[in-house]
């Protein structure tokens, strides 16, 4: 019986490729020295999978920004700006369309799919010059082959490619990117090509797109596109993989149908009711991958349920024709459980990284092959046993509590329009006030500090002290600027998720559990194996310190219920709305407890709460209801004076405006710059707005300056659409990746155009 790996994570188990980056980014290392980790990296994995007994090895999953970006690279679709004239495209080409330069901006950046992974979108239009441009693909396959390793060449698909782009600037909304499919697959064709030249016997196309809700002419476009793929695939065994989902049953039956497809892969973890499709027809003779351990969450494979699933399988589709497989890339998860020396037995116990899955993949394949490792599956069956019936899983108080909330929608007494004339009574703002998201740059400093204070190399006081000047600093900076709303600058939190979670009952955390979200940006994710509550406060002493420094309003600054919960490795044993509504009561009673303590405006992050968004539209409801309902349980309590916040990053707004309306936040700040102010063209089409709002006016995700000019431009582009006395100027988000140098400048031009936009607009009067 074979075993499958999608995809596997990119960063290495200590983060070897981020510091990689970041060193060539810095100009401290060069091309070669960054492509000599890369390949380290590679012949590791690669011989992990291997020894491990996995007969089909992805290669092509290891990009140095993400795999979009390296499709975008492979067809030469790079947008005119970054220079490009031709050739093989070179990593200074491909870091400006991920990061921008000193001179352009970068590419729109937005969420995979519902993961907290992000990918660079491709710009298109019928002007694009498509041509092989990267030869990454073919170069990693016989990088591995000339190791002994025989892998899977993996390409994003040409359909999903198309249908995650978006139409470049200027050109026309109703362009149809699937117009440039035959310029596409003439591309691919090439590539193919030269796989099977390079002796490949395996591709696999991701076509994970094939999970949304997708209209007929969508569907047909897979049709024609490997129609006119076939006779280039054909001596290949080829596997198009879809995850995250269920397949719907039209695209199910259009799958099945492709021509010169060999193997179809599905995700049976997130996908349960494909498996009722894959039961009731599957094509005779071909291959079934099925992704019975999940890539997308830590917890140790069920192995009775899977194996009996497996079972099932083989009798509808053939023993010889199932392959076990994981339900996506592992890119998702983090590398390696070995590495956790710290963590609780008990808890550890209960886990599989990638490593593990890798094992356990391997597992469930020999086991169906009737050689079944009876102590492997003896101490899976045991580890799950404890976790059922472990007393610390459970707190009956918090379950008393979330069950009560049933019957309330918690909402506010008094309308935002109320409330909004009662802060600024309170904070006595200008128009377009100034403010920032909450974090500041994070300096080499500050994080040794940080991290010998958790090693107790640093004493409470030394810490505090430290601490203390770090906030000082960052209070006379943005008062040096004059910025209307200050932040403390967060320096005591590594990771906005990770600061709470380490403070709340029923979360375990990992010293290496580190997980890609974009480029060299890790986050490491807590892991929620238990109901949850506040045991103290987590904020109060650090924001009243701030508020002491300074006459201007100072925000309280924390993380949502749906964000942390998204941001999370979450319990598998009971709905992700029950634990919600849990971390929701616990973040109420930190609203509270910064209320009393003085604090006037708090913004609670809910920067993930649209990647959580279902796939599928008929799941759309029920969980905004849900999401949007934790939210509003935070803040119900406070006064008609204290101005709640609310922050939203990088991803779709347009199709939730009505529930981000819902949220009744008194001021959001949300991503625009990057997108291309497209969530401004909501308001452009009648939506009415009539709490604040701020969409950010540069991008913190490049280390571009934008000038006063820019910036000024982009906010008399929001009045054309948003009234002046709601409207907020800010940066997209949190500024902690960024550097002072950057930072000063950045934030003085804002600044800068904010008066002089309101300057013109008391002229205008």
């Amino acid at each position: 019986m074979a075993s499958h790996i999608v995809g596997y994570p990119r960063m290495g188990p200590k983060r070897e490729l981020k510091f990689a980056l970041e060193s060539f980014w810095d100009g401290k290392s060069t091309a070669e020295d960054l492509q000599k980790v890369s390949a380290d990296l590679r012949s590791a994995i690669w011989k992990q999978m291997s020894e491990a007994g996995t007969k089909y090895i992805p290669s092509n999953t290891f990009a140095h920004y993400d795999q979009v970006l390296d499709t975008t690279a492979m067809l030469g679709a790079v947008p005119p700006r970054y220079g490009y004239t031709g050739g093989e495209i070179g990593l200074d080409v491909y870091f400006s369309m991920a990061r921008g330069n000193a001179s352009v901006p970068a590419m729109e950046m937005t969420k995979w799919f519902d993961t907290n992974y992000h990918y660079i979108v491709p710009e298109l239009g019928p002007e694009v010059n498509f041509s092989y441009a990267s030869h990454k693909a073919v170069n990693e396959y016989k990088e591995a082959k000339a190791l002994g390793v025989e892998t899977v060449p993996v390409l994003v698909g040409p359909v999903s490619y198309l249908l995650l782009s978006k139409a470049a600037k200027g050109v026309e909304k109703s362009f149809d990117l699937l117009s440039l499919l035959p310029k596409v697959l003439a591309v691919y064709k090439e590539v193919i090509t030269e796989l099977k030249a390079a002796g490949a016997t395996w591709i696999q196309l991701d076509e994970p797109v094939l999970v949304m809700d997708l209209e007929g002419h969508k569907l047909e476009a897979f049709t024609a596109a490997y129609a006119e793929l076939e006779s280039t695939l054909s001596g290949l065994n080829v596997l198009v993989e879809t995850y995250f989902a269920d397949i719907p049953a039209e695209a199910y039956k259009t799958l099945t149908s492709l021509k010169g497809v060999t193997a179809y892969g599905f995700d049976l973890v997130r996908g349960t009711k494909t498996l009722d499709l894959v039961k009731a027809s599957f094509p005779a003779g071909k291959y079934l991958f099925a992704g019975v351990v999940d890539g997308r969450n830590i917890w140790a494979n069920d192995f009775a349920a899977s194996l009996s699933t497996l079972q099932e399988l083989e009798g509808v589709v053939g023993k010889d024709k199932l392959v076990v497989s994981t339900s996506c890339s592992l890119l998702h998860t983090a590398v390696d459980l070995v590495n956790e020396t710290k963590l609780d037995d008990e808890i550890k116990s209960w886990l599989a990284f990638a490593a593990q899955k890798v094992v356990e993949v391997n597992a469930l394949a020999k086991a169906l092959a009737g050689h079944k490792d009876e102590a492997l599956f003896s101490a899976n069956a045991a580890a799950l046993a404890s976790r059922r019936s472990s007393p610390r899983v459970t707190n009956e108080g918090v379950q008393k509590a979330a069950a009560a909330l049933k019957g309330s929608d918690h909402r506010r007494a008094t309308n935002v329009s109320a409330r909004l004339d009662a802060q600024q009574k309170k904070l006595n703002l200008p128009i377009l006030p100034t403010t920032t998201i909450g974090s500041f740059p994070q300096t080499v400093e500050l994080r040794r500090v940080r991290r010998e204070y958790k090693a107790k190399k640093v004493s409470e006081e030394d810490y505090v002290k430290a601490m203390k000047e770090e906030i000082k600093k960052v209070v006379d900076l943005q008062e040096e600027l004059d910025i209307d709303v200050l932040v403390h600058g967060e320096p005591e939190r590594n990771d906005m998720v990770e600061y709470f979670g380490e403070q709340l009952s029923g979360f375990a955390f990992t010293a290496n559990g580190w997980v890609q979200s974009y480029g060299s940006r890790c986050v490491k994710p807590p892991v929620i194996y238990g109901d949850v509550s506040r045991p103290k406060a987590m904020t109060v002493f650090w924001s009243a310190m701030a508020q002491s420094m300074t006459s201007r309003p100072m925000k309280g600054m924390l993380t949502g219920p749906v964000t942390i919960l998204n941001w999370s490795f979450v319990r598998n044993d009971q709905p992700r709305h029950e634990t919600c509504y849990q971390i929701a009561l616990a973040i109420k009673d930190e609203v509270e407890d910064l209320e009393k303590g003085g604090i006037g405006v708090i913004q609670i992050d809910e920067a993930a709460l649209r990647e959580g968004l279902p796939l599928r539209k008929s799941e759309h409801a029920f969980y905004l209801d849900w999401a949007v309902h934790s939210f509003r349980i935070t803040n119900c309590g406070v006064q008609d004076s204290t101005q709640i916040h609310t922050h939203m990053c990088y991803s779709h707004f347009n199709d939730i405006i009505h529930s981000i309306i819902d949220m009744d936040a008194d001021v959001i700040t949300i991503e625009n710059s990057r997108s291309d102010e497209k969530l401004l063209s909501v308001f452009r089409e009648g939506v009415k707005y009539g709490a604040g709002i701020g969409p950010g006016v540069y991008d913190i995700h490049s280390p571009r300056i934008p000038s006063t000019e820019e910036i000024a431009e982009r906010v008399n582009k929001m009045l054309a659409v948003l009234e002046q006395n709601i409207l907020w100027v800010n940066p997209d988000c949190g500024l902690k990746t960024r550097k002072y140098t950057e930072v000063k400048p950045a934030l003085k031009n804002m600044v800068d155009a904010a008066k002089l936009i309101r300057s013109q607009l008391a002229s205008a009067k």
